[in-house]
């Protein structure tokens, strides 16, 4: 099995690259952005199916653990995992199941709430450990549904609050929303 590859995208397709290694192009699909003629590093996964053998590259491992996992859910193959991961970036997607959070799941395209929910019932006790303690208290307590929510009410979308909303929980553990919501909003100014 291929585990890792080397090399200089040569051409970029939809969901997919071709990775040019000692001459030989490898045809690999992955949720990640890279330009032509970069050299990059990717850990590979091969799916082995009936009918195709397809290699699918992560630059990290743990994005590559990430996919193992949501492609052992009944009901997400290989491409629903690549349309998730794509959406979502792997922190967002491993703190959204981790505290249970279904409506940033179904943000990504295919995915509805039923399916969401029963990725967060089947992986939420394997996703953890300590970078998610924090969201993981805060959505406990509320705070962080809660800061989502107003935020939500005032028109910005859920993918692009979520980092910057946990991070504020976090740095944060004893504000309430009423405290959050406005330093949220001097950071999403800030950050136009």
């Amino acid at each position: 099995m291929i585990g890792k590859l080397q090399g200089i995208v040569d051409y970029i397709g939809e969901g997919y690259i071709i990775l040019m290694t000692g001459g030989v192009g490898y045809k690999v699909f992955t949720p990640e952005y890279f330009t032509q003629k970069s050299t990059v590093s990717l850990w590979i996964e091969t799916v082995v199916r009936e009918d195709s053998i397809r290699l699918f590259g992560f630059s990290s491992i743990a994005a590559q653990n990430l996919f193992n996992q949501l492609t052992a859910v009944s009901g997400v193959g290989p491409k629903l995992a690549l349309a998730i991961m794509g959406a979502i970036k792997t922190d967002t997607l491993m703190s959204a199941i981790a505290t249970g959070d279904a409506k940033t799941i179904t943000a990504a395209p295919g995915v509805g709430k039923k399916v969401a929910e029963k990725i967060i019932v089947e992986l939420k006790s394997k996703i953890g450990g300590a970078s998610f303690n924090m969201a993981g208290d805060a959505a406990a307590s509320g705070t962080l549904p809660d800061l989502l929510a107003a935020l939500e009410s005032l028109g910005y979308r859920r993918l692009d609050i979520v980092d910057m909303a946990q991070k504020l929980v976090s740095e944060n553990p004893d504000a309430d929303v009423s405290k959050l919501v406005p330093m949220a909003l001097k950071q999403i100014s800030g950050n136009k």
